[in-house]
């Protein structure tokens, strides 16, 4: 078990959940855009969000931005320690640096005094592009994980212990290699995520397939999904990623591949209906046609599947009735919501 650590009201670490993290796009400075996004962030279903601060003009902005933030704000500093400070002081409830590209340790030990008067924590680690070159003799795996430590000894030698830790690569070997070496060698939180994942598709499954064996395996406390494009994408997959290793409660639907005998329009039916139960913890099977359709969904909490002019409605493996399609969502709401009750 990790150590707890707390990121505003938000606590990450020890027996807490896996909680969902993103950063917005916008420029920081830009108060009304980037409270926006941090807004469409949290509708998603965001519980921390981080922005970049690369300006004086970013850190002051922030000031505005914690104070109508629905979510912790986490900050994006690198270089100059000044920004780190601001930031602080004006609402971030976590950092992000790199010692390494601060500048001396003095300039470093300022940001601890601050972090520690404001008792908000400091995220370190390495990445692909930030390996120390002290170690780039050495496997790729063991020099991401050395150059994380590396920081992480410099934040201990000043008695700062308010720490998470990240060990992102590119590459998806690299990436699930990387954590499981750090989870054993350290009690600091885990921030997991494969950086620089691409554009959606490599993104998902890049991101799907090391986080996912990574949290299987009870490795992990916080996730941010890397796709280039609207951030929004990142929270959606990284729920449904959740959800699908039953580490968050939320709708699951069973879809059929389709074929010849298929009678609706399966695609469109599964997504009406996860958006129409996107707050219900339920597993709804969606299937072109009975032939197989009510065995492949016996696994669902409920289903339906398509006929000629409509639907037949199953629970548990049975089958209800039939439907008409102007009906089926009506019928299905009732049933879902008759369960919940019982």
């Amino acid at each position: 078990m990790k150590k707890e650590i707390n990121i505003g009201n938000v606590k990450i670490g020890g027996k807490n959940p896996i909680v969902i993290q993103s950063m917005t796009n916008t420029n920081t400075e830009n108060i009304e855009e980037t409270l926006s996004q941090i807004n469409r962030l949290y509708k998603a279903g965001c519980e921390l969000v981080r922005v970049s601060i690369p300006t004086f003009e970013a850190a002051i902005a922030l000031k505005n931005i914690t104070k109508k933030s629905p979510i912790p704000v986490i900050a994006d500093i690198h270089y100059d320690y000044k920004l780190a400070i601001e930031s602080i002081k004006n609402g971030a409830k976590k950092i992000r640096i790199n010692p390494g590209n601060i500048g001396n340790k003095e300039k470093v030990k300022e940001i601890v005094k601050v972090a520690k008067e404001y008792n908000i924590p400091i995220r370190v680690g390495a990445n692909s592009g930030s390996i120390s070159n002290e170690f780039a003799h050495l496997s790729k795996v063991d020099a991401l994980c050395e150059s994380a430590l590396k920081e992480v000894k410099i934040l201990e030698s000043l008695g700062f212990y308010n720490i998470v830790i990240s060990v992102k690569s590119s590459d998806v070997k690299e990436t699930i290699q990387a954590y499981e070496k750090i989870y054993n060698i350290t009690e600091y939180p885990l921030h997991l995520g494969v950086t620089e994942a691409g554009t959606y598709e490599w993104a998902l499954i890049k991101s799907s397939i090391a986080l996912g064996y990574l949290l299987y395996n009870g490795i992990g406390d916080t996730i941010r999904i890397s796709i280039a494009g609207d951030p929004v994408n990142e929270v959606i997959v990284a729920k449904k990623i959740l959800i699908s290793l039953n580490l968050r409660k939320g709708p699951q639907i069973i879809a059929c591949p389709t074929c010849a005998r298929t009678n609706i329009d399966v695609e469109n039916w599964a997504n009406i209906l996860e958006q129409r139960f996107s707050n219900k913890n339920i597993k709804i099977a969606v299937l072109g046609c009975v032939v197989n359709g009510i065995g492949e969904g016996k696994d669902a909490d409920i289903g339906i599947a398509g006929i000629p002019n409509g639907f037949i409605l199953f629970k548990d493996g049975k089958i209800i009735g039939q439907f008409k399609s102007e009906e089926i969502i009506d019928v299905l709401e009732k049933y879902i919501n008759t369960g919940e009750e019982k």
